[in-house]
């Protein structure tokens, strides 16, 4: 495969940075929808059971359910845009950048989760598997490495 034009660490920053917002409202939307629903119920147990230790334990359940739905929402954004026929999320499709495997074809939904999860291990020390990008030859962060993946531009 000749050189499609890897997508350097800036650009995709900025896209980064675009789908970090979109993931928020998306969010922040089913966020405001369950407190709705779960507040109601949060007052009128807590009402019920008002005993020390309920409430706190009711809370961080909510917490982790939050933060679990908050990952949910981030992997399938991530997963089904970057297999998808575009190959790319709406921040990557504003900077004109898409994801593909080694030989430039569009991934598959298993292989965009192996990406979304190991970008986990990416951040893990100081963000060095995202800072991996600025200095690799195809500009790949750990998670593409791990994944056989490219990010290169579009246009």
């Amino acid at each position: 495969m000749k050189d499609p034009g890897y997508a350097g660490f800036w650009k995709r920053f900025v896209a980064a940075i675009f789908d970090a917002v979109i993931v928020a409202l998306i969010g922040g939307i089913i966020a405001v929808f369950l407190g709705a629903i779960f507040g109601g119920i949060t007052g009128s147990v807590v009402g019920v059971f008002a005993r020390e230790g309920f409430f706190p334990a009711f809370f961080s359940t909510m917490v982790f359910f939050i933060m679990a739905i908050f990952l949910l929402i981030r992997w399938l954004y991530f997963a089904i845009m970057e297999s998808s026929s575009y190959q790319a999320t709406f921040g990557k499709q504003l900077l004109e950048i898409k994801v593909t495997d080694m030989e430039g074809k569009r991934i598959s939904f298993w292989r965009a989760t192996i990406r979304y999860f190991a970008k986990i291990l990416s951040g893990m020390i100081f963000y060095l598997g995202y800072l991996m990008i600025g200095f690799t030859e195809k500009k790949q962060g750990l998670h593409d490495i791990i994944a056989g993946t490219l990010v290169v531009n579009d246009r």
